[in-house]
């Protein structure tokens, strides 16, 4: 049960990309879940971001949740449209999402203007998507010089690493910070406040295991479905490869939603075609029905300093939804499952393979561990557990 605060306060989520590439491509991401977990909570919530020549938001986000998006051009000219951003902050209090210069530095900028507290949420290590600590820049002035001045200098982008590196320099001026794993609650501090999951409506009680199976052409096979697109951090080719070494015409991979970057999907499709089955982007609403068509979820991170920073959706879409869960033993999914689900070393396909095989001869062991991960879920990583730690984050700036 949530206990709303005394006195609900106004919050501004400030965030870095609002377009349907960045944080508005889904109403699962971590700026939504704050949303319904603050709201839960009796406060009024307000999305704030920056368009920087992407898609607008997706028409479902656009109309579920109360978003103002602007446009954000490159340096020098992106001031211009933080000046203009500041004049739509309505918020007693800010909490920017991730130490981007867009969202944290804006924040820190009002609060210097306004004196408005700044609560920073850290859901990603976006800086090890480029080399983390190991980055070097610049190499040299020559290249330094070429950055600032061309008219499409690599440092006219907000993105740039160089900006992402000054950005976690700020994460000390913050009131507080909020994390979602370990790994960051070392590098940076915080309280922890988890990715909450909808479990009343990720509920298998809700939905027709049989009759998703055929809506999505399921119904002939053994599905190990990731739902989700697939990235090479992801380790689907290690679940590939314990197919290929199982050898059962019955087992398929199901994946959901293609790659928006590159080509990695088709590269499976290749190497794999004939264990996978790809369904296209789906709306989160159709997500419970299509993870109730799964025989077993699967989420076979490979050990990177970025997926250790992780709180993979995934793994709670499975757990809420009661399916036995194959996982790697990487990041913060052992402490998330528990002793609900069955982990593996990562980057190791005859595991998996084993673990596969042990699972469909064991069907009551398997369904009574997901019975456990679905409680499990509902006591630590529901949208009822993520406000109840929000509320104790809130409390010293709650008059």
């Amino acid at each position: 049960m949530i206990t709303a605060l005394p006195q609900p306060l106004k919050i501004t989520l400030l965030v870095h990309d609002l377009s349907s590439r960045g944080a508005a491509r889904w109403a699962a991401s971590r700026p939504f879940l704050l949303y319904h977990a603050l709201t839960a909570l009796g406060h009024g919530v307000e999305i704030l971001g920056f368009n920087f020549g992407g898609e607008p938001p997706e028409a479902a986000i656009a109309q579920q949740f109360p978003l103002t998006v602007l446009p954000g051009a490159k340096l020098p000219q992106f001031f211009r449209d933080a000046g203009a951003m500041r004049r739509h902050i309505h918020g007693d209090l800010l909490y920017p999402l991730r130490p981007y210069l867009s969202s944290l530095g804006l924040a820190l900028w009002h609060r210097w203007h306004t004196g408005k507290p700044v609560i920073l949420d850290i859901d990603d290590w976006v800086l090890g998507w480029h080399g983390g600590d190991e980055l070097r820049y610049p190499t040299s002035v020559k290249q330094l010089a070429r950055d600032i001045l061309k008219p499409d200098g690599a440092l006219r982008d907000l993105e740039h690493p160089l900006y992402l590196r000054w950005g976690e320099k700020l994460v000390k001026r913050a009131d507080a910070v909020t994390i979602h794993s370990q790994f960051l609650q070392d590098r940076f501090g915080g309280a922890y406040v988890p990715n909450g999951k909808d479990t009343e409506r990720f509920n298998p009680e809700k939905c027709d295991r049989l009759a998703s199976r055929q809506r999505y052409g399921l119904e002939p096979y053994r599905v190990l479905m990731f739902p989700g697109a697939p990235r090479p951090y992801k380790g689907l080719e290690d679940v590939l490869m314990a197919l290929d070494h199982l050898n059962h015409e019955d087992l398929r991979l199901v994946i959901v939603g293609g790659s928006p970057y590159d080509d990695y999907d088709q590269e499976l499709h290749r190497r794999w075609g004939r264990w996978l089955i790809q369904l296209p982007i789906q709306p989160t609403a159709a997500m419970p029905e299509i993870v109730a068509a799964a025989d077993i979820i699967v989420i076979p991170q490979r050990d990177t300093p970025v997926t250790r920073a992780q709180f993979p959706l995934k793994l709670t879409d499975g757990m809420a939804m009661a399916k036995p869960i194959i996982a790697t033993q990487v990041g913060d999914m052992p402490k998330l499952l528990g002793d609900t689900g069955f982990l593996v070393q990562p980057g190791e396909p005859e595991a998996i393979a084993q673990t596969i095989t042990w699972i469909f001869n064991h069907p009551e062991a398997a369904q009574a561990a997901g019975q456990r991960a679905r409680q499990r879920c509902i006591e630590h990583y529901s949208l009822t557990a993520m406000s109840q730690s929000l509320a104790t984050v809130l409390a010293p700036f709650t008059p």
